[in-house]
């Protein structure tokens, strides 16, 4: 993809004594007493602001955190746990700014962060004046933020049009890399798995992915109406019988193209949704009315499991059980452990799905871990990302 990359205009030393803006994607998960629960996207924001200071940039980095009004900052809005771990991952105190809007001061060498960013009035529709604002307050904008990169809101794409140089930072570019790895030119078999609670939120990517992969692995919810449409019963199992013609045109499409959506030919069910419900492997056919299916069953497992070994690409968005109930876990277990020991390209995607990985500790197996949701399903989907289409538009004058 044609975008203007960050490491190229450092390589240049175009960045030395400039003003760069940071997008990123520090949108971590809080517990109740403001601590961190999860860093991944902390440490994956690192390079590109490490790239800015040792340039010699005087650097600025921004992101939203929760979903604060507009207008009105609370103490919970604050990005001050994110300003932390950023320091300890720096080696150095990074300040937070509030109020930033009409001008920071941040000499060459330095790095500040600048509160919540959607405190601002204006962020959300991409407002003209905020947008203006913002581009005054740099010489380079660099989007790195992929998990935001399919809203157009004046920190990722306003900014990106009247800043004096917009380009892409290193996370950015990878994730644009990875896709088009995974999507535009894979190494068959294609395999994707989407798997989730609804079908009618990933119907769209389901009917897009079914053009484009050799094997479609359903799980979760979303598998449950697709067993309705091979005719199983599911008992009292979560799914939307509405949607069983589209769960067909899916199966027969992928048909007509000699591919194929795998039903599962055994379940895990439970009379319960607890993580304490004893577990009962069935045949799919034998699914009782007072069932609940959690979990694809070991056979089902290991025929998928055999599919993921000889693939030659795989995309993953979403767990195929109850992956937080040990009892109904095995199938996203076997499934994982499938990914990571395949010699497929993988890309993984989704905070599900990073769970599960973080959970099996399989990081290092997995060719490309996103570190977008609604971002990674839209790319799946083929649509071009607000924040692509900016520095597109950008690179080419």
């Amino acid at each position: 993809m044609n975008v203007i990359r960050f490491e190229d205009l450092v390589a240049q030393g175009q960045a030395a004594g400039k003003r760069v803006f940071i997008r990123a994607d520090l949108n971590v998960p809080l517990d109740d007493a403001g601590q961190i629960t999860e860093d991944t996207r902390v440490r994956a924001s690192v390079p590109c602001i490490e790239l800015a200071l040792k340039a010699g940039a005087a650097v600025m980095v921004t992101s939203h955190l929760g979903r604060p009004t507009e207008g009105e900052f609370k103490p919970e809005d604050s990005l001050a746990p994110v300003a932390r771990r950023l320091g300890e991952l720096l080696g150095r105190d990074v300040p937070v700014v509030a109020n930033w809007v009409d001008g920071v001061d941040v000499k060459p060498g330095q790095v500040v962060l600048l509160e919540n960013v959607r405190v601002n009035k204006g962020e959300k529709k991409n407002s003209e004046e905020l947008s203006k604002k913002l581009a005054a307050l740099c010489d380079i904008f660099v989007h790195d933020a992929f998990g935001t990169a399919h809203r157009a809101e004046a920190s990722t794409y306003g900014i990106a049009q009247f800043a004096p140089v917009a380009c892409a930072g290193p996370l950015l570019a990878a994730e644009i890399d990875a896709v088009t790895k995974a999507l535009a030119s894979p190494k068959r078999p294609l395999i994707a798995i989407v798997a989730g609670s609804k079908v009618s939120t990933k119907l769209t990517i389901l009917k897009s992915l079914a053009d484009k992969v050799d094997g479609l692995i359903v799980g979760g919810g979303i598998a449950n109406t697709f067993l309705l449409a091979a005719g199983h019963p599911i008992g009292k199992s979560l799914a939307e019988p509405d949607l069983v013609n589209d769960a067909k045109a899916v199966i027969e499409a992928m048909k007509a193209r000699g591919a194929a959506v795998p039903i599962p030919v055994d379940v895990v069910t439970a009379k319960a949704f607890a993580a304490d419900a004893p577990a009962t492997v069935k045949d799919a056919a034998d699914v009782a009315a007072d069932d609940l299916i959690l979990d694809i069953g070991p056979k089902t497992a290991a025929l998928l499991a055999d599919q993921l070994k000889a693939a030659g690409t795989i995309v993953w968005n979403g767990p195929v059980g109850v992956f937080e109930f040990e009892a109904f876990s095995h199938g996203t277990e076997t499934l994982a452990r499938a990914i990571a020991a395949s010699s497929a390209f993988s890309i993984a995607g989704g905070g599900d799905t990073l769970a599960a990985i973080a959970k099996y500790g399989i990081e290092k197996d997995v060719g490309y871990i996103s570190t977008g949701g609604g971002a990674f399903l839209e790319v799946l989907e083929g649509k071009t990302l607000p924040a692509f289409e900016i520095l597109q538009k950008r690179a080419q004058g």
